[in-house]
């Protein structure tokens, strides 16, 4: 009898303990890789005086934007401005952060500044050694994202690397290019080749490689600020009109606050207030 009265407590108390830790609210958001590593700041920050779990996932720009339209989840994550075909009269748009995207290079290669002319013709293919562009007479090894990527999406826009093909616009990076499935698969590869030239988020840009100056100006928050440097995009949340909670929308909110946007700086992004 003592044992089925022990074993009763166990379990009343596991039950307990169960409905404590998932007591709250889920608030899912999915969508860039840039942006989720701010936003898994973010939302690690909110739940600490909120009855809420964040939950970030982070397969790309177009996946965001896809699950905001079909509302699969709360919240959708983008690195770039929404296509004329993505949007909608139901979807929000929200910006939180500003970020500028840094081309970059290996810490041994004497190249440290190029023009956006000259960084368009290395993607399209037409230079392809080191020396047309005052370096090594060395091959040139691009890398890039991948299609679904937003930051190759916002660099292809500021760069000008689109083409028309039968009326359809499609990307003019060359298809010899070296694709990564995000920022820090690109940092690696551009660490680990001396001739290698990338771009990533300029949040994620660290010694392991050099980040080039463009036209003269250095990528940095001051120089994005006054806008000398171009090459930056938004970092906008998206959402479906009446998709998410009271809860999600209120942390969307937090996230354009004083304290967010001080989190954003200090991340080495750009706030927007």
């Amino acid at each position: 009898m003592k044992t089925k009265i022990i074993g009763a407590v166990v379990v009343a108390s596991s039950l307990i303990t169960s409905s404590a830790v998932f007591a709250g609210e889920t608030i899912s958001v999915v969508g860039s890789s840039s942006v989720s590593p701010l936003m898994e700041v973010l939302g690690e920050t909110y739940a600490k005086s909120n009855d809420v779990t964040v939950e970030v996932q982070g397969p790309g720009s177009s996946a965001g934007i896809r699950v905001a339209h079909d509302g699969s989840a709360d919240l959708g994550m983008s690195s770039r401005s929404l296509k004329k075909s993505e949007e909608s009269p139901q979807l929000k748009e929200v910006i939180i952060a500003r970020d500028g995207i840094a081309v970059v290079v290996n810490n041994s290669n004497s190249v440290t500044d190029l023009t956006k002319e000259q960084i368009t013709e290395i993607y399209k293919g037409n230079v392809t050694n080191w020396k047309q562009v005052g370096g090594e007479d060395k091959p040139i090894v691009v890398a890039t994202r991948d299609t679904a990527s937003g930051t190759r999406g916002a660099f292809e826009d500021i760069m000008s690397l689109k083409k028309k093909i039968n009326g359809i616009k499609v990307s003019a990076i060359s298809q010899k290019a070296q694709v990564a499935s995000g920022n820090g698969q690109l940092k690696t590869t551009v660490a680990n080749n001396p001739f290698a030239i990338g771009y990533i988020s300029l949040g994620s840009v660290d010694n392991t490689v050099k980040a080039l100056t463009i036209d003269g100006h250095k990528p940095s928050v001051a120089s994005i600020k006054a806008g000398d440097y171009s090459v930056q995009r938004p970092f906008i949340v998206v959402y479906k009109e009446g998709r998410p909670s009271a809860e999600a929308l209120q942390f969307l909110t937090w996230a354009q606050s004083p304290a967010a946007q001080k989190i954003v700086a200090d991340k080495g992004f750009i706030s927007v207030n």
